[in-house]
């Protein structure tokens, strides 16, 4: 059974990892899929094309910075415009530049804080008339379990980490009674192009520390976001979901 039928979604940050994951259920599911990159097009397009036609559907892939605020709306009006509506809203787009307080620029401060949370707001504000106008959607902030632990060399992401869920909480209150439901998901240690890169012993480092004793996989977030999106959450707002193997329990 498809659950998201005739729905539309955006999701920022959707050309690898957890991204891609995402854009893929998504499509699975029978949504239309508007997805932003900002460096590769060539593995952006790949992901569109590959979706598209394992599913049937439009998927498409879209340089744009979720970052600045001129792009975020663009996209939201190019999107409306092409499919009439937006159902569902997905920003995943983040970087770090992990260092330890004392040895991190500004500007690796400002670039972590720009992608990571200014573009939840620039995002949603943009969405917002279009979901207002509909009395429906869901949108769905990428946080992460930094952003309720904390962790050493990370102040700049966990910051807007702990932004996200803080900013998930006051959108649901406030558009809450217009059917606009708003949640975060909180992924631990999960698999993925960029903890491929890590040793055998650092990894197994973090997977002795998770009860479940495994990392998480893309689909595992997918699934969350599937979930959310769909109707079988409709009253499920302003939450925190940790996908993290019980890494953390609250």
């Amino acid at each position: 059974m498809k659950l998201l039928e005739g729905k539309v979604a955006v999701v920022t940050g959707g050309s690898r990892g957890i991204g891609k994951g995402i854009v893929n259920k998504l499509a699975e599911h029978g949504a239309k899929v508007v997805f932003t990159y900002v460096s590769s097009e060539s593995a952006a397009n790949a992901v569109a094309e590959e979706a598209a036609s394992k599913y049937g559907v439009e998927v498409v892939a879209v340089k744009n910075d979720a970052a600045d605020f001129a792009q975020a709306e663009k996209l939201i009006e190019d999107t409306v415009s092409r499919f009439g509506r937006i159902d569902i809203l997905v920003n995943n787009a983040g970087i770090t530049r992990d260092n330890l307080l004392m040895r991190m620029s500004e500007a690796d401060w400002d670039a972590v804080i720009d992608t990571n949370l200014k573009s939840l707001f620039n995002m949603t504000k943009a969405v917002q008339r279009t979901m207002l106008k509909q009395r429906s959607g869901s949108i769905i902030n990428l946080s992460s379990v930094v952003g309720r632990s904390g962790n050493a060399g990370q102040a700049n992401y966990a910051a807007s980490k702990a932004g996200a869920i803080g900013f998930t909480q006051a959108v649901a209150r406030e558009l809450g009674s217009r059917n606009i439901r708003c949640n975060a998901i909180a992924p631990g240690f999960i698999e993925t192009e960029m903890t491929e890169k890590l040793d055998e012993q650092t990894k197994n480092g973090w997977i002795q520390n998770i009860p479940l004793k495994r990392a998480g996989t893309t689909e595992d977030v997918a699934n969350t976001v599937l979930f959310l999106g769909s109707d079988l959450s409709t009253y499920i707002s302003g939450q925190t979901i940790n996908v993290c193997g019980a890494m953390l329990t609250n």
